[in-house]
C-alpha cells in the first residue's frame, strides 16, 4: 500500500511540476518585431534612359540575424532577443534603397537584379554596420560598387551615415536607422549623378 501511495504521490508531483513549467513557459511574451519606416511609393519612369539593377545586399555576418544589433562599447555587440526585425533586414534595406533611388533618379529605371538585362548597370552594396551605438547614435556604413553590363567596374566607393536618436528605446533606434539608410541612398544617388554614370 505504501509503495502504491508513494508512486501515486510521485505521479502527482511530476504532473504538478510539468503543469508549473508549462505555465511559466507560456507566460513568456513574444518578441516585438519592427519594420524600417517606408517612404511613399514612387512610380517608375515611363521612358527610362538607363536601367539600374540593385543586387541583393551583402551584410556583415553579425548583422544577418533576427535581433536588432546594439553596440555596447567599442568592441562589444549584442543581438536583442526581445526586439527583432519583422523581415530579413537585408531585404528591407534593399527595398528601401530601390525606392529611394527611384525617387532620386527620375530618369532611371531601378529594378531588382534578376536575370540578365542588356545594357543595364548593376549596383552592389556591402553593409558593414547597421546598428545602434552606446552613445545614442544609429550607425550605417559599408561600400558600394557599380558595374557595367560586361561586368567591368565603373566605381567603388564607401558610405557612412550617423543619426542621433531623439529618445531612448528600440522604436527610436529603428526610426534613426531608417533615416541613416535614407541618407546613404541619397549619397549614392548623388555620386552616381556626379560621376556621370547614368
Amino acid at each position: 500500500m505504501t509503495v502504491m501511495l508513494r508512486r501515486l504521490s510521485l505521479f502527482w508531483l511530476a504532473a504538478f511540476t510539468s503543469l508549473l513549467l508549462s505555465a511559466c513557459a507560456s507566460s513568456v511574451s513574444p518578441p516585438t518585431r519592427y519594420m524600417l519606416p517606408t517612404s511613399p511609393a514612387v512610380n517608375a519612369p515611363s521612358r527610362a534612359e538607363t536601367t539600374l539593377q540593385v543586387s541583393p545586399l551583402r551584410l556583415a555576418h553579425y548583422l544577418d540575424v533576427d535581433g536588432i544589433v546594439m553596440q555596447l562599447d567599442d568592441i562589444t555587440l549584442n543581438e536583442a532577443r526581445e526586439h527583432q526585425w519583422a523581415e530579413s533586414i537585408g531585404r528591407q534595406l534593399e527595398r528601401a534603397l530601390r525606392a529611394e533611388l527611384t525617387d532620386q533618379l527620375p530618369s532611371v529605371q531601378v529594378v531588382r537584379a534578376e536575370g540578365s538585362r542588356p545594357s543595364a548597370l548593376t549596383l552592389s552594396l556591402e553593409v558593414d554596420q547597421f546598428q545602434g551605438r552606446y552613445d545614442g547614435v544609429a550607425v550605417t556604413s559599408g561600400q558600394w560598387q557599380l558595374r557595367d553590363s560586361d561586368g567591368e567596374m565603373l566605381a567603388l566607393k564607401s558610405f557612412t551615415a550617423e543619426t542621433v536618436l531623439d529618445q531612448d528605446g528600440y522604436p527610436a533606434l529603428v526610426r534613426s536607422l531608417g533615416e541613416s539608410w535614407q541618407v546613404v541612398a541619397e549619397q549614392i544617388a548623388d555620386q552616381l549623378r556626379q560621376g556621370g554614370y547614368l
